[in-house]
């Protein structure tokens, strides 16, 4: 509870929720909540009850500063569900920018040894003064680690307050939008004519943001906001503590600016960067719940995204594919990968039925941006056939008219209400930016280094 109505928990507690109720301790009273805002990077969502009878004698909690190595920690939850509260204690073993599982974000975080269990998720931790260091979220599970456990700091937690403040609604933190090498050794630095022991290069620069107008392959950053950064890629943190780069940008909000201290063929310069939320070519997560989807003559196609990959096993994708969800960048704001989903059988459709997972590429010729562009290019279609062109150049070929004629008997047959998502029914808007990059090469060519990739240790507490 953080007073004026309104209470904390994490995302991952209210994804895909219909109807979400809360009760205070010692009450046998549900109370109906409603989700104003969800973070998703964060892993924090805040919720309002409007009831006046639940807010009746509670206590907000108060947010303290962030702790210090070996500052004791108690976590208060409901582990493994039970109706009574649980209370565990442990220290702050380490502090660090650490990888959030849900959105898959490298943020603050405060590592305990305190025992986090499915069930502590949005439950608060707190000093040995009471007040609220920040909320449990994650665990790690392996079997060569024990009682590692993880808090959403208060900074953080206090950065998407005022987020949602400042805009009436969350927008998430900024990326940078680069790749970075560290540049430890000597001679890379002597090389690239950095004159001191500081500096990490750029390696590429995302195509939607604003770094890729300002930054270009080859630049060091020794310097971001007149704080120097290591050839580590770490900044100073505290006192006698380094933290990664990183945490510079997560202090920012999106839109704000940055003055980045660079050195390009030996030369220093400063240049501004606005930094703003990174698009992704393939989101973790769904907005609105629900995906979208196109049926054309029984062919379900859908934009790929990582709810759909851990559906499906790597055998059904195949490492192509993969490869491309898991190392491509997003080249233009609203760039999706759409694939074939599945193929629902009839005599329209023979020979395709078999088909599943194979990204599209080309629709009679016209690269394709996006599920929307899809729709739009197969509405608008004037050909006898509908051609459409996948990866490895395999085409499955319909004519029109037959396409046409058999979607409602195959709607009918399988039971679907609609032939697309609602979302598709709105009329399509390209941007003519976009055609630049829709004429270089294939949608998801793009890689980026595995090393950018995170473990899949960290599971939801």
């Amino acid at each position: 509870m953080i007073g004026d109505g309104k209470l904390l928990t994490n995302a991952h507690c209210v994804e895909h929720s219909t109807q979400i109720k809360v009760k205070k301790r010692g009450d046998d009273t549900k109370y109906v909540a409603k989700v104003l805002a969800r973070g998703i990077d964060c892993d924090i969502a805040l919720l309002s009850v409007e009831s006046k009878e639940f807010w009746k004698g509670a206590k907000q909690l108060h947010f303290g500063h962030l702790p210090r190595l070996q500052d004791a920690v108690t976590v208060v939850g409901y582990p493994l569900g039970g109706d009574t509260i649980s209370v565990t204690k442990g220290v702050v073993s380490r502090i660090e920018v650490t990888s959030y599982a849900h959105g898959s974000s490298d943020l603050l975080g405060i590592q305990i040894d305190a025992a986090i269990n499915p069930g502590n998720s949005g439950g608060p931790a707190f000093n040995d003064r009471g007040e609220c260091i920040g909320m449990a979220f994650q665990a790690y599970r392996s079997d060569e680690a024990e009682n590692i456990g993880y808090v959403i700091p208060t900074t953080v937690v206090s950065h998407f307050l005022d987020d949602y403040e400042r805009n009436g609604k969350y927008t998430g933190f900024p990326s940078l939008g680069v790749l970075l090498q560290k540049l430890e050794n000597p001679a890379i630095r002597a090389c690239l004519k950095v004159p001191s022991n500081e500096g990490v290069l750029v390696r590429k620069v995302g195509p939607t943001s604003d770094a890729n107008n300002v930054l270009k392959e080859g630049d060091v950053i020794v310097s971001f906001d007149d704080v120097p950064v290591g050839c580590e890629g770490t900044v100073p943190f505290r006192s006698n503590e380094r933290i990664a780069f990183r945490y510079l940008i997560s202090q920012k909000f999106a839109g704000d600016a940055a003055e980045l201290g660079i050195v390009r063929n030996g030369v220093p310069m400063e240049v501004q960067v606005i930094l703003n939320p990174e698009v992704l070519l393939v989101p973790y997560h769904i907005d609105g719940g629900q995906p979208s989807y196109l049926i054309t003559a029984g062919l379900v196609f859908t934009p790929l995204s990582e709810p759909l990959i851990d559906e499906e096993c790597e055998d059904s994708l195949g490492l192509k594919l993969l490869a491309k969800a898991r190392y491509s960048m997003a080249r233009f704001k609203g760039e999706q990968m759409v694939v074939l989903s599945q193929v629902l059988a009839n005599e329209v459709n023979i020979g395709y039925e078999d088909m599943s997972n194979q990204q599209v590429l080309k629709f009679n010729g016209t690269r394709i941006k996006n599920i929307h562009h899809l729709a739009h290019l197969v509405d608008s279609c004037e050909d006898k056939y509908l051609v459409f062109e996948f990866d490895d150049n395999f085409i499955a070929v319909l004519e029109k008219e037959a396409a046409v004629a058999a979607s409602p008997y195959i709607l009918k047959d399988y039971g679907i209400p609609s032939e697309r998502s609602s979302d598709l029914l709105e009329p399509y808007v390209g941007s003519l930016e976009d055609n630049q990059f829709i004429d270089q090469e294939d949608i998801g060519d793009c890689p980026v280094s595995n090393m950018e990739i995170g473990f899949d240790g960290l599971l939801w507490a």
